[in-house]
């Protein structure tokens, strides 16, 4: 019908003259026709400090590294001025172990610097992300230090600090560090000559060392007799430390599952994982020190393939991974224990649990530009049948102590496809402290008397483990 064109351009018309009046009122300052800055968040650590950029659109950077002072400057382009970057300045800590501070300002129209100032030579990591879960775009600064801390030195230096601290007054410090100089000589370090005694091999599914030695020259007695066998002497006692990786899921900018009352997965993992960790560091097996090493100390993002490669690199002798996970209703309760599995999930809660649990790097955040062939071969390197049958046993350790003190979700060990758990070389499991979507069992969660326990039943469950499965020599002595 004829008059509804005219209607159509007098609508056009009105919107026009009301986008008009909009420009007019608010002024062209309030208007914003670039990016708009939603949040800033930064997130410290000793194996990296990340930066994070949040805005509604994406966002265009270009970096330059400068030396003597060190200091990175960002360029971002099509963004103003607002008050969320202003905020980025203050809240770099004191104790940040790479920003000594950061300054912002508009370099010019639709362009704003930032000029980090840091505090040692650092290998910044500069990528977008594309919005995922609850957050926008996000543009990622992460600053590597240049030189990257060796997760086995720092537990090695850790140890050693103990064992100078437990000693009676007086007592002269160990002179050297045995494992490092057993790990140096191994990877080629130093140029010393090596020394004369038989190369030990120090391969995860080594044989354990023979004791056999040659007795002294006894009068009267005939070595090469049979009647008279060598003689063997009692085996040195020496410090076999067994280590223990702890895994607190998520961290940083991956918060995990959140509760009906705000608590955030990543929290109470880690405190729960930081109890056990002093279980643990007083605890030893037959005369042998345990020690735990944590995948993270502290609120920040780690991958998963990284978390797996940490606890490779300090010869772990266990992998537990710590998390208390949501589900659909606020009615799931109890605590679970999973393991690795080859082939199908053994319920389809367990698959369902191990995809959550594998989106924590879309949701923390990975550059995808440094995930190389190696990076996703170690996500995929199934692990042999016996480790995930020691899997299974550590876990129903667990699972039956985890009952003594609360209710089971699941009676058995279930097993699924969780990326985390994919170490060849040692057994792994990941442990569902409690469901954080229950009201009842996030209060829980958050009380001290229910962590304490909970780090109770999970360590008696790793030493009933190892009184039935000692763990495989790596000569890891101390």
């Amino acid at each position: 019908m004829p008059f509804k064109p005219l209607a159509r351009k007098a609508l056009q018309r009105r919107n026009l003259i009301q986008a008009g009046f909009a420009a007019v009122v608010l002024g062209p300052s309030d208007l914003s026709w670039g990016a708009s800055m939603l949040a800033v968040r930064i997130w410290p650590s000793t194996d990296y400090t990340r930066v994070t950029l949040e805005s509604d659109t994406p966002l265009q950077a270009s970096q330059t590294l400068l030396p003597a002072p060190p200091r990175l400057a960002i360029d971002i382009q099509g963004l103003e001025l607002n008050n969320a970057l202003r905020e980025l300045v203050g809240k770099v800590l004191p104790d940040d172990p790479n920003i000594a501070g950061i300054r912002v300002g508009q370099y010019s129209p639709g362009v704003v610097r930032l000029v980090i100032d840091l505090k040692s030579e650092i290998t910044p990591q500069v990528f977008a992300l594309p919005p995922v879960a609850a957050y926008r775009h996000r543009l990622v600064l992460d600053l590597y230090p240049s030189v990257a801390i060796d997760p086995l030195e720092a537990l090695i230096a850790e140890r050693m600090q103990s064992m100078a601290s437990a000693a009676p007054k007086g007592t002269a410090r160990p002179p050297t560090d045995p494992l490092g100089e057993l790990i140096t000589r191994q990877s080629g370090k130093n140029n010393w000559p090596q020394p004369t005694t038989p190369t030990i091999d120090t391969s995860p599914h080594a044989a354990p060392p023979s004791t056999r030695r040659t007795p002294p020259a006894d009068p009267g007695v005939d070595l090469d007799n049979p009647r008279h066998p060598t003689r063997i002497d009692p085996p040195r006692k020496t410090d076999r430390l067994i280590v223990i990786a702890l895994d607190p899921g998520h961290g940083g900018e991956d918060p995990g599952a959140i509760g009906p009352n705000g608590t955030q997965e990543k929290d109470v993992v880690l405190q729960i994982a930081q109890r056990l960790k002093e279980r643990i560091n007083a605890s030893s097996m037959n005369g042998n020190p345990m020690r735990a090493f944590l995948t993270r100390d502290s609120d920040f993002f780690v991958p998963l393939h990284i978390r797996v490669q940490k606890a490779r690199s300090v010869q772990a002798d266990l992998f537990v991974s710590i998390h208390a996970d949501a589900f659909f209703t606020p009615h799931a309760q109890g605590a679970s224990v999973f393991a690795l599995s080859q082939g199908a999930a053994s319920s389809s809660a367990a698959r369902w649990m191990a995809n959550q649990e594998n989106k924590a790097d879309l949701i923390g955040g990975v550059n995808i530009a440094v995930q190389d062939a190696q990076v996703k071969r170690a996500l995929l390197d199934m692990s042999t049948t016996a480790q995930i049958n020691d899997s299974v046993l550590l876990g129903g350790a667990m699972l039956r102590e985890i009952g003594g003190i609360g209710r089971l979700h699941k009676p058995k060990v279930e097993q699924a496809g969780f990326a985390v758990l994919k170490a060849p070389d040692m057994p792994s499991v990941l442990v569902e402290t409690a469901f954080i979507s229950n009201p009842q069992e996030e209060e829980k969660l958050r009380s001290v008397d229910y962590q304490n326990n909970l780090a109770d039943a999970l360590m008696r469950g790793i030493k009933a483990y190892f009184a039935r499965n000692p763990p495989l020599a790596k000569q890891r002595s101390l």
